[in-house]
């Protein structure tokens, strides 16, 4: 993750490996991460069964909010990629039965990665 893109707020790719061995205790037997994106604390992990969006939350970051969305549940989705002189992308999901998307922000560089791994996941 460049220092850039955390200065500007934008999450960028992190190891998926190192995800993995974090995220061991949640992950479902044979889930596997494909790949993830980090903002700070915050985390995006795409597994091969759903997608995670992990909070974490205080000063110490103990608390922890794990948002949980199976692939099946995603209706469509947005990349809205940057511009010239902007340095960040946005991602924005719908879920059926909601109304407004979940929206995340990206490093230019992940949007692409994010959305192919977005519909490969969705549409397989």
């Amino acid at each position: 993750m460049g220092l850039f893109d955390t200065i500007m707020g934008n999450a960028s790719e992190t190891s998926a490996s190192d995800v993995q061995e974090e995220l061991t205790p949640i992950l479902a037997a044979n889930e596997t991460v494909t790949s993830a994106f980090k903002l700070v604390r915050d985390l995006s992990v795409f597994t091969n069964k759903r997608l995670i969006l992990i909070d974490k939350q205080g000063l110490t970051g103990r608390k922890v909010n794990y948002h949980s969305i199976p692939y099946k549940s995603i209706t469509q989705f947005i990349v809205e990629t940057a511009g010239h002189f902007d340095t960040d992308a946005e991602l924005k999901i719908w879920l059926s039965g909601k109304a407004d998307p979940i929206e995340i922000e990206l490093s230019a560089s992940s949007a692409q990665a994010v959305q192919q791994n977005l519909a490969t996941q969705m549409f397989s």
